[in-house]
């Protein structure tokens, strides 16, 4: 029974963020009529208004919205770049706000743009020395070999989990400090719907949640096995 309530509460840590963030995505994604303009319509003007006219906007595949810092575009889901809903508005001012951190040079999008390329690179040499972990012990039984190829690979799970809590204040910043005060003093949404955006926009900072804690949980649990051996 507690191996159950343990796996219970793991699995809502690891997936009950992103069933959150995708419920409250649907909740709000009926058209509206009084909403004047689509997402991607809306991140066009936007990034127009805050000098961007450079940065382009695409739709893309669904439920793939980010912003490309290195081909300086706001990547749209077909729904959020066609539709005038409320999540089709929040969603795009979040990824317009990430434009607006890359235009502005914000030390906290730089930061985690350069930890994601160590986190690639670190990765790479983190899964070969996983994988051949075993295979060492076994050929050179010296344990400071096998210390060195555990050390190697907790480290590139620990630049993953780095990546994702670094990528969670970066997020919240462009829904609560950029694209929420926008779509306010902009009189874009009704004062009405303003609660809406809010969840929309918390969900938009939240599905990077996800994402941080698996990779805690995993490096955790490498750690525990490690300990074991």
């Amino acid at each position: 029974m507690t191996i159950a309530i343990v796996l219970l509460i793991v699995l809502l840590l690891v997936f009950g963020p992103q069933w959150w963030a995708n419920y409250n995505f649907r909740r709000y994604s009926a058209e509206l009529q009084r909403i004047p303009g689509s997402g991607g319509e809306l991140a066009r003007h936007l990034l127009d208004r805050f000098g961007m006219p450079d940065v382009e906007v695409e739709a893309g595949k669904k439920g793939g919205d980010h912003y490309d810092p290195e081909r300086r575009v706001v990547c749209l889901g077909p729904d959020n770049y066609n539709h005038h809903s409320l999540t089709a508005v929040a969603v795009a001012a979040h990824e317009v706000g990430h434009a607006i951190q890359h235009h502005r040079n914000e030390k906290k999008l730089a930061l985690r743009t350069r930890l994601v390329k160590l986190a690639a690179t670190t990765q790479q040499l983190g899964a070969g020395a996983m994988f051949l972990l075993p295979l060492v012990l076994a050929v050179t039984r010296v344990p400071a070999a096998g210390i060195i190829m555990a050390i190697i690979g907790m480290a590139s799970m620990g630049s993953a989990a780095l990546v994702h809590l670094v990528t969670l204040p970066v997020e919240f910043d462009a829904s609560f400090g950029k694209a929420l005060p926008i779509l306010k003093q902009g009189n874009y949404v009704d004062s009405g719907d303003e609660p809406a955006v809010r969840r929309v926009l918390r969900a938009a900072a939240f599905t990077y949640l996800a994402g941080s804690l698996a990779s805690l949980l995993n490096l955790a649990r490498w750690f525990a096995l490690l300990r074991r051996a």
